[in-house]
């Protein structure tokens, strides 16, 4: 038996769109001699949809598509995961902003279509509401186990979180006896992700004695990244098929066919490629022609304008340099130098007159000295990056990496303007990792020497230097990595790092929630990344 995975990468809310993609990987598939093709969960919806699926009009626009994917399965039998009514639940119908917005009750479910038909379907039963998924705000989770019969043999087909759990819908598909066991799903990226998805279909393949069919999402929704990587599994351990991490395409395993290598995640090279394909999806499915970044002199600006170069071509990437009173010669030169080596066009725009101004004009009222003075310069240049993005028909993409965030050593309306911060997962010490991935991968100094050598600084005031204002990177990384990523308590935070400092990395983090909430989009490549995920209160009496 031929399997086809159709690995695509949806758009949210493009039905004609998706659709196409559906009819081509279908054509593909039955070029090919497949006998069933597979597509990830909501594939033709995109993932997550979020609160559309509140909106009157989608569910029906949604349902009228599907008319279409289920013509589609005349010419080829189709596993796609959809949408499916549910029974009405009880909800509140006395307060407006509940009865107003739940005009639907829907199961996520994958289903089985054959000669135009419905051959039956899986409504998902656990509905993942952590992290960056809720879910349970717009779903009813599916009650029965089902196993479906087709053409002599028995399917069992889940969705995505079910795949997740030990008791749950893929166990009694096994004890019940099947002869294949399909998974959609639409997983986002993070690093280390991949392996676990791998050794669970490993062992379901085992407990079931039956090979197992994964097929995932790819591409970039907002600040999620999915990776793709579907894969076939039999029951011994082997691989059957390995789909491509990062890459749309339709992919053909034979479940007769001899193994293929065992998957490996590749490190930075992987984060490397989800920070491309976010920024790129972020782009061209919103429309963006080309990126505006003010490029310091200092790594992190260098990698995300590097990224930016890569993901939409260095025709579409404008750097801004933006001198003010206390830049260092050795920032312009470095900052030359990177877009030089890039290939892009570099504005020069000082803000010394536009600083002289405004503490001129702000003198009359305030002292215009300390931080004052700093974030004044920070926010002229958030200013002039906005004006040019305006200008030109551009985003800005904002450079703070996950150590700024996470500290709130950043300046709001300063250097947090933009609409997608593309390394605000990235502790620092990851950031510099990334750099030099990249220029192993261009086989010269593509970011040059000196950036990755000099010491990080904001030059807000004179020899100002980051580890005048933070702990040392060193530690603040594995710190932070402890505390936003691993939810450490203090107590144990305690015994790996001096307790004076736990407490100020604490009141830092606290401090600084008001800031995120008016930050960028994030580029999720952690389990856990500022944005979607993080949802702790601004205004809170907890201290720890």
């Amino acid at each position: 038996m031929k399997i086809a995975i159709g690995q695509i990468n949806p758009k949210v809310g493009d039905f004609s769109e998706n659709l196409g993609k559906i009819r081509e990987s279908v054509a593909w598939a039955q070029e090919a001699g497949a006998d069933l093709v597979v597509f990830p969960e909501l594939a033709l919806l995109g993932y997550p949809p979020r609160d559309l699926l509140l909106r009157r009009g989608f569910v029906e626009a949604a349902e009228a598509a599907f008319q279409e994917v289920l013509k589609e399965s005349t010419k080829m039998p189709i596993v796609i995961g959809h949408i499916q009514p549910a029974s009405p639940q009880p909800t509140n119908r006395a307060d407006p902003s509940a009865n107003s917005w739940h005009p639907y009750f829907l199961h996520n479910a994958v289903f089985l279509l054959d000669g135009g038909e419905i051959l039956g379907f899986q409504a998902k039963v656990r509905l993942p509401s952590f992290d960056v998924f809720e879910e349970e705000r717009y779903f009813v989770p599916g009650k029965q186990c089902e196993v479906l019969s087709w053409r002599g043999l028995r399917l069992g087909l889940s969705v995505c979180e079910d795949f997740w759990y030990e008791d749950g819908v893929l166990a009694a598909q096994s004890q019940a006896g099947v002869d294949l066991l399909l998974n959609v799903s639409a997983s986002p990226y993070f690093r280390g992700k991949p392996s676990v998805r791998w050794r669970l279909g490993q062992a379901w393949a085992a407990q079931a004695g039956v090979p197992l069919v994964y097929a995932n999402l790819v591409g970039a929704q907002d600040e999620l990244v999915f990776d793709g990587r579907s894969f076939v599994v039999r029951p011994d351990g082997a691989f059957l098929l390995d789909c491509p991490a990062f890459r749309e395409g339709v992919f053909l395993a034979d479940l007769a066919g001899a193994p293929c290598a065992t998957p490996r995640e590749a490190g930075i090279a992987d984060v490397h490629r989800a920070l491309v394909l976010g920024i790129r999806d972020y782009c061209q499915k919103n429309g963006i022609p080309r990126v505006v970044i003010g490029i310091s002199g200092g790594v992190d600006s260098a990698v995300v304008a590097a990224l930016a170069v890569e993901a939409l071509g260095k025709e579409s990437v404008i750097g801004a340099f933006l001198p003010g009173p206390y830049t260092s010669a050795v920032s312009r030169e470095c900052a030359q130098a990177l877009a030089e080596n890039l290939g892009i066009k570099l504005l020069v725009l000082s803000i010394n007159a536009a600083f002289e101004e405004a503490k001129r004009a702000l003198g009359a009222a305030i002292p215009v000295e300390g931080v004052v003075a700093e974030n004044l310069q920070a926010r002229l240049r958030g200013l002039f990056l906005m004006a040019l993005a305006n200008a030109l028909g551009a985003i800005v993409l904002c450079p703070g990496n996950k150590a700024e965030i996470a500290m709130g050593y950043n300046t709001l309306y300063g250097d947090t303007v933009g609409a997608l911060a593309p390394i605000g997962d990235l502790l620092k010490h990851e950031v510099y990792e990334l750099a030099r991935f990249l220029n192993e991968k261009a086989g010269h100094a593509l970011i040059p020497e000196e950036i990755l050598r000099r010491p990080p600084s904001a030059e807000l005031r004179p020899d100002q230097k980051d580890e005048d204002d933070l702990p040392p990177y060193s530690i603040l990384d594995p710190l932070l990595k402890a505390l936003v990523e691993a939810n450490a308590s203090p107590e144990e935070l305690a015994q790996r790092f001096e307790a004076a400092l736990v407490r100020e990395v604490l009141r830092r983090l606290r401090r600084a929630e008001y800031k995120r909430r008016q930050l960028p989009l994030v580029l999720k490549v952690s389990p856990k990344a500022f944005g979607l995920g993080w949802r702790f209160p601004v205004t809170s009496g907890f201290l720890d």
